[in-house]
């Protein structure tokens, strides 16, 4: 992939503030691609489509992709080279600002009826992630390349969980598959990647209209993430001693325990003994 070149023959620099780290390796490329395991029945929703690379290599291989891209430049470029591909569709924006149902359901999608494959730039990962998980239409599959650090929070097992971990477990299994060096990258960033695999639940823990109480929960928990629950819980909830006192003894947790300590099911087992103990 001669990435350098493109650049060069479209006069273009990579723009730091959009966090523009171009992949020149195509081994990491094909195992990408690999990761996602693609099907040539398969809609494929890439975001941040940068030059093309990873574009051109799912649309080879699927009957659907379509690619979002925030730089209008890249789009032009895009819309060139790839030009012979009937089978791509590329729209030019911010996908934190498209509607990801109303965006695939033009294209046929229905409920985990389709594919998301990302390189996103770090500085928007958790909310690209978020805003993916929590569409009314979540994909299939979710491959995505991030920084390593994002990568290992994302994954973090009890004792090292954090918001992001809880946000994205909670909507399906994830797991790291492999390691990208800077070097794969140009210009290479200060730090390595990692690409992640997430496999979004069909069904979620919860009832859809209780998801924003859950996590009104688990957000007040991390709030103050060096206080034990308790405390945490008691500044960052409208609930009593007595009653945060009940729930935590409903739901078999130490009130003195810290956030990053709990997995999900136990999160999910606090939320439920909050609500009875506030309906007492």
């Amino acid at each position: 992939m001669d990435i350098k070149g493109l650049l060069r023959e479209y006069g273009l620099h990579p723009h730091k503030g959009l966090g523009q780290n171009f992949l020149v390796d195509s081994r990491v490329l094909q195992r990408i691609v690999d990761t996602a395991q693609l099907e040539p029945q398969d809609l494929v929703l890439e975001i941040g489509s940068g030059l093309g690379t990873l574009t051109q290599a799912l649309a080879e291989v699927v009957q659907r992709v379509v690619a979002v891209e925030l730089d209008e430049q890249l789009v032009q470029i895009l819309r060139t080279r790839l030009a012979s591909f009937t089978n791509l569709k590329i729209v030019c924006g911010d996908v934190l600002a498209l509607d990801i149902p109303e965006l695939m359901g033009a294209e046929g999608a229905k409920t985990s009826s389709f594919k998301v494959v990302a390189n996103i730039p770090y500085y928007i990962t958790s909310a690209v992630l978020r805003h993916v998980l929590e569409a009314t239409v979540r994909p299939e599959l979710f491959v995505v390349m991030v920084q390593r650090e994002v990568a290992q929070r994302i994954v973090a097992q009890p004792g090292q969980m954090s918001l992001l971990a809880v946000s994205v477990q909670f909507y399906g299994s994830a797991r790291v598959v492999f390691r990208v060096p800077a070097r794969a990258f140009y210009p290479a960033p200060k730090v390595d990647s990692a690409v992640v695999r997430i496999a979004p639940y069909q069904e979620l823990p919860l009832e859809e209209h209780e998801v924003a109480a859950f996590f009104a929960v688990v957000r007040a928990g991390f709030a103050q993430r060096r206080k034990q629950l308790r405390n945490a819980l008691l500044h960052g909830l409208p609930v009593s001693e007595n009653q945060l006192s009940a729930a935590t003894a409903d739901a078999g947790i130490d009130p003195c325990r810290r956030a990053q300590t709990l997995s999900v099911e136990e999160w999910l087992a606090l939320y439920h003994a909050l609500g009875v103990a506030t309906d007492r």
